[in-house]
């Protein structure tokens, strides 16, 4: 499936609505993270903004940094082998930590690097199926705007240290998704845009399909269409990848609407507000994202990856744009 894209002050404006989107979401969601929507209804009633006196981005916004700086870097001649590198030089390789935040997936794939295992035996861990590259994918679909296949390519690629199977079908989904709203359309066009690039029968196609079905009669049907009820962990991408779609659809692409929709499902919180402010972000562009809410991100603080701290996800999203220079 391949999209036309639009002019280079357009792609800017959507860039950076995905990528600050993202930052947007990941803020917000934080609090609510491994919650449910029942708790955060008795601790917060219905959160519509941020309940944190200090909101900041976690670990999804400076992963998301970390790939969007190593995509500016290479481009479409991205290898394997420049992102195992690029995972010892900014991460594997420093004596610093101790990341917090870190997801099950990065941990164990720092783990298998400092072991010395090389792709795609890196990704031979338990959680080879979270939402650890889902998170970090909107870039992918900034770079290739209107490419939604070639944004699955190139997001398997980065996702081939740390992620297998499933993982790497949210994080194809994602990509192809942000790629497919970067050139505007309606939110049904990039649904369609994230199917396309994932096995039809994979556990995210299924669960994507479920959560899109089920998003006219609102988030409390959508949570129940794909939430594994029972399962202890609430990173698991096919899971996170519906509900954020699940979340989109039902919102209408409406940022706002969005972005709280999936905050307040609750469960892996700061990942699926991300994506959904990714996929809304791009599609709407960054003046549809509230200024009480953009005007609060800044530069990320290395909390879990301190070779991030000082970038800003705008700075990425001017990288990731027609006729900006490469990072040295």
């Amino acid at each position: 499936m391949e999209l036309i894209a639009c002019d280079p002050q357009i792609l800017l404006e959507r860039a950076r609505g995905a990528l600050l989107g993202l930052a947007v979401g990941d803020a917000l969601g934080a609090p609510a993270e491994n919650m449910k929507p029942s708790q955060i209804r008795a601790k917060w009633g219905r959160i519509e903004g941020f309940v944190s006196d200090d909101p900041a981005g976690t670990d999804d916004t400076e992963y998301a940094i970390f790939s969007g700086l190593l995509l500016a870097r290479h481009g479409s001649a991205l290898a394997v082998t420049h992102v195992e590198r690029a995972w010892h030089h900014w991460i594997a390789d420093l004596d610093v930590g101790p990341f917090r935040g870190a997801g099950f997936s990065e941990r164990g794939t720092l783990e298998n690097l400092r072991r010395g295992l090389a792709a795609p035996i890196s990704a031979q861990h338990r959680h080879a199926w979270s939402d650890g590259l889902a998170m970090r994918a909107a870039p992918f679909g900034v770079f290739a705007a209107g490419r939604p296949a070639e944004a699955a390519r190139l997001v398997a690629i980065d996702g081939s240290v740390s992620h297998d199977g499933e993982g790497i079908y949210g994080g194809q989904a994602v990509a192809a998704g942000v790629a497919a709203a970067m050139a505007g359309g309606s939110p049904a066009s990039v649904v369609s845009a994230a199917l396309s690039v994932i096995p039809s029968d994979s556990w995210t196609a299924r669960s994507l399909r479920r959560a899109v079905t089920a998003a006219p009669r609102g988030e409390r049907a959508v949570r129940s269409a794909v939430v594994i009820g029972g399962y202890p962990w609430t990173d698991l991408a096919p899971e996170a990848v519906g509900l954020a779609f699940g979340a989109f659809a039902a919102a209408r692409g409406d940022f706002a609407e969005s972005v709280l929709t999936a905050v307040n499902m609750g469960r892996d919180a700061d990942t699926t507000a991300a994506v959904a402010g990714a996929l809304a972000g791009a599609l709407s562009g960054a003046a549809a994202i509230p200024v009480a809410w953009s005007s609060v991100i800044g530069p990320v603080r290395g909390s879990c990856l301190p070779s991030m701290r000082g970038y800003h996800v705008l700075d990425i999203a001017d990288l990731l744009t027609p006729e900006s220079e490469p990072p040295r």
